[in-house]
């Protein structure tokens, strides 16, 4: 794939999108987006500052009215032509997120961009199914009905491990329902997100309905959550910051959405498919170079097989292809950073001290050296309670720790603050059924670990936070239930008004 457009010469007018149009932000200070696989610059620009996210919000407010007026058929037609945008201007954004990423290029082109156009399209049907519970006479003198209406202008906060894809899972259902947004990326990552809100532009979806901030979480995101005109707030990033997040959006009684972190458990019964467990617990610890808060981390294997699973394991992560991510036959790109892949670095260091690293635990040389590349890692013989087996790493890095019964290996996959995903490997239907019942997570995958789909809800229990991206459930978190009552009787003096005033 080739450099299909000029990133500086593209957002020449600023990283900030706001009423329709890029404009320049006005904090006073430039951050550059850094190419994680090569450690170069590729575009220099002004983060926002508040003023920006005063003139997003306003810009959104001014577009409610109109676009939470249009029809359901009206919403649905605008969104199905920005999902056409988007596919046609697929290879673009394949390209821009692997630039600002180093995801590997077969991975953006085959799983964040087709599922970001998949997305949109659900939406865009989703959009003309806002139900509510049928009409009917409750009490006998009464009909009642619920109706579903948009609940004003959203602030959300994106990551930058996924930030086509969470730009998406912001944008589409606040949308959909009626409500319009203002939407900050993470910094670093912001190319994709600012094409995001220009293809919409393009499809003919008005302007103000997606506006784009790009500034720094301590001054532009506080600024957004705390808004007096932001009625509702989604987050994702880290629990850490999900706390304060829903500190400041508490304080000025915001509806709250956060999906925080992860430490996903890959239990292994005795009866599973060795090979297949094997080779979903490499593809599940490295997808996006272990930058995924569903991706495999703790694998739990039932001690008739864990030798064999951890010999198998390391054996392929050794085949794993690090390298440009615009090759494709690049299997593993760079971390996000050089920070993150020193972050991880750490992780495995300190766990030399009490465990076993059976592969990798180094960043390469070579061709290699001035990007933030990291080994493919397995890691076997800590404890439940170390650090490596209970902390959020977000690399790629993945520990093996053998169990006895099935009770144990259940209650060693819950014994994390955190609940997001798992999965179970099992021929059992018992066992499987069991595993979906007890394991405190959002989703829990039976033989496999890590497809999604737009149809089904993503979200998390415990410290990984509540309420649900994708999917029609995803509607509860944007909109407001109402509660509409007729009376029937055209009865002046109801027989209930006596337990206020006079007899029957």
């Amino acid at each position: 794939m080739g450099n299909s457009f000029q990133v500086q010469d593209r957002f020449a007018d600023g990283a900030q999108y706001i009423g329709g149009r890029l404009r320049a932000g006005t904090s006073g200070r430039s951050h550059e987006v850094v190419n994680p696989a090569t450690g170069d610059t590729v575009y220099t620009y002004e983060l926002a500052g508040t003023a920006d996210v005063d003139a997003a919000v306003t810009a959104a407010r001014e577009a409610f009215p109109g676009w939470s007026g249009a029809t359901p058929a009206e919403r649905s037609e605008a969104m199905h032509r920005f999902a056409a945008v988007l596919a046609e201007q697929a290879d673009d954004f394949a390209y821009a997120e692997s630039l600002q990423c180093g995801k590997p290029v077969k991975l953006s082109t085959e799983f964040d961009v087709p599922g970001t156009v998949d997305n949109t399209s659900f939406f865009a049907g989703a959009a003309r199914h806002l139900e509510g519970k049928s009409a009917a006479e409750y009490d006998g003198d009464h009909t009642s009905y619920v109706r579903r209406e948009a609940i004003g202008v959203i602030g959300s906060i994106a990551p930058w491990n996924y930030p086509l894809q969470m730009a998406a899972w912001k944008v589409l259902p606040a949308i959909a329902a009626g409500n319009t947004i203002v939407l900050k990326p993470a910094e670093i990552t912001p190319l994709t997100s600012l094409m995001f809100a220009q293809a919409a532009t393009e499809a003919g979806i008005p302007d103000g309905v997606i506006n784009i901030v790009t500034g720094a979480g301590k001054d532009a995101g506080e600024h957004l959550v705390g808004h007096p005109d932001v009625v509702m707030t989604s987050f994702t990033g880290s629990t850490a910051v999900g706390k304060r997040v829903a500190e400041i959006a508490t304080s000025t009684v915001k509806r709250l959405h956060l999906e925080l972190g992860g430490k996903a458990p890959f239990v292994v019964f005795d009866d599973a498919d060795l090979e297949a467990a094997v080779n979903g617990a490499v593809a599940g610890s490295l997808i996006n170079t272990g930058q995924d808060c569903t991706a495999a981390t703790r694998a739990y294997v039932q001690r008739p097989l864990y030798d064999a699973f951890v010999q198998g394991v390391a054996a392929l992560m050794e085949t794993v292809r690090l390298g440009d991510p615009f090759d494709p036959k690049t299997d593993l790109g760079p971390l996000i950073s050089h920070a993150q892949r020193d972050r991880v670095a750490g992780f495995v260091e300190r766990a030399r001290a009490y465990a076993t690293v059976v592969t990798g635990g180094e960043a390469p040389g070579g061709a290699l050296a001035d990007g933030a590349y990291y080994r493919p890692t397995l890691v076997a013989g800590a404890a439940q309670e170390s650090e490596i087996v209970q902390a959020e790493i977000f690399g790629p890095v993945l520990v093996v720790l053998p169990f006895d019964t099935d009770d144990e290996g259940i209650a060693l996959a819950n014994d994390t603050p955190y609940g997001l995903a798992a999965s179970a490997w099992t021929r059992d239907l018992y066992r499987a059924n069991r595993a979906t019942r007890e394991i405190k997570a959002g989703c829990v995958w039976i033989n496999d670990h890590i497809p999604i789909i737009s149809e089904m809800p993503h979200g998390g229990y415990k410290a990984s936070g509540f309420g649900k991206d994708m999917s029609s459930y995803s509607f509860e978190e944007y909109t407001q239930v109402k509660h509409v009552m007729y009376d029937n009787t055209a009865v002046a003096r109801k027989d209930w008004h006596r337990t206020i005033f006079g007899d029957r």
